[in-house]
């Protein structure tokens, strides 16, 4: 999976990067309205999810494991698996990273094919992964 930065965030990475700004820790929520992300996309363009005993997550700042592959620089945070109570049946279409203290998006995702949760006991398991791709 390969997230998209939003237009808004890409100011705020740079200040992370270039250490103007410290990084918050980040929060990993899934989202359930039909949207595909787009450059424009702000945390307000996702409608997170909040039934079947549904809670966001926090991602602790320093556990991103950074690495090189293929020349293309990667983050990757280890899997997060959100496991759901019975009740009538939801789609969730991806996934947002916002950050903890602003709020700011910083990411987005569409799952390939949207998952569906509807029994005890159903799964959604992702792992976060931030690529910088060569244009």
């Amino acid at each position: 999976m390969a997230g998209l930065v939003p237009n808004a965030s890409e100011v705020t990475l740079l200040k992370y990067m270039l250490g103007v700004e410290t990084p918050n820790n980040q929060i990993i929520k899934l989202f359930v309205n039909d949207v595909t992300p787009t450059d424009t996309d702000v945390a307000g363009s996702y409608t997170e999810m909040s039934t079947h005993g549904y809670a966001n997550k926090t991602l602790t700042k320093t556990s991103w494991a950074v690495a090189t592959e293929s020349n293309i620089a990667k983050g990757e945070y280890a899997q997060q698996t959100w496991t759901f109570t019975a009740a009538t049946a939801v789609v969730v279409y991806g996934y947002f990273i916002v950050d903890s203290s602003t709020g700011l998006l910083l990411c987005s995702e569409r799952f390939t094919d949207p998952k569906t949760v509807q029994f005890n006991g159903d799964q959604i398991i992702i792992t976060p992964k931030i690529t910088l791709s060569k244009v």
